[in-house]
C-alpha cells in the first residue's frame, strides 16, 4: 500500500546551509508561540496555537545540512474528536542540492487521510512550508503566527 502521509516540497535559490538554518528556526516560520528548544538531537519543544492546537516534538534525528526529524509526544487538537491525532507522527525535513538550488522536502509521516484534522492540517502546513518557511529561507523573514501574550 501506497504511504498516503502528507508529504510537500519546495525549491530555493539558497544553499543547504540557508536552507537548514530556516528549518531549525521553528519560532521564524511556523509560530512565535513555542517554548523549549529546537537545534539539537533530544532538543523537545511545545507549540500553541491559541486553544486550537497543542504539540510537543522531540528531536530525535539530526544530519547537518540534510535531514531533521521531530517525534509529536503529546498533542491536543481541540477542532477534532480524537484530539490525540498527531501524537507519535513525525515530522520530518529532507534537504538535497541539485543545481545550486536546494530542494526542502516535508512529510508529516502519520498525517493520513483518515485522520479528521487531515483537510486543515494539511492545509495549514502547505501554507507554512511554500509560504513562510520558503520566505524565511530566500529573504530572512518568514510568516510565523504571531506571538499571543
Amino acid at each position: 500500500m501506497k504511504d498516503q502521509s502528507y508529504t510537500t516540497a519546495i525549491l530555493v535559490n539558497k544553499p543547504l546551509h540557508k536552507a537548514f538554518e530556516a528549518v531549525n528556526n521553528v519560532r521564524g516560520w511556523w509560530t512565535e508561540n513555542t517554548e523549549g528548544n529546537f537545534h539539537q538531537l533530544n532538543d523537545e519543544f511545545e507549540v500553541r496555537f491559541g486553544d486550537v492546537h497543542y504539540s510537543k516534538q522531540k528531536i530525535t534525528e539530526v544530519i547537518p545540512d540534510t535531514k531533521v526529524v521531530w517525534l509529536v509526544t503529546d498533542s491536543k487538537l481541540n477542532f477534532v474528536k480524537d484530539q490525540k491525532e498527531w501524537t507519535n507522527t513525525k515530522i520530518i525535513f529532507e534537504l538535497s542540492e541539485s543545481n545550486g538550488q536546494t530542494l526542502v522536502r516535508f512529510t508529516h509521516d502519520g498525517l493520513v487521510p483518515d485522520y479528521e484534522c487531515h483537510e486543515a492540517c494539511t492545509g495549514a502546513w502547505s501554507s507554512y512550508i511554500h509560504d513562510s518557511l520558503k520566505e524565511l529561507i530566500e529573504t530572512d523573514k518568514g510568516k510565523p503566527e504571531p506571538k499571543v501574550v
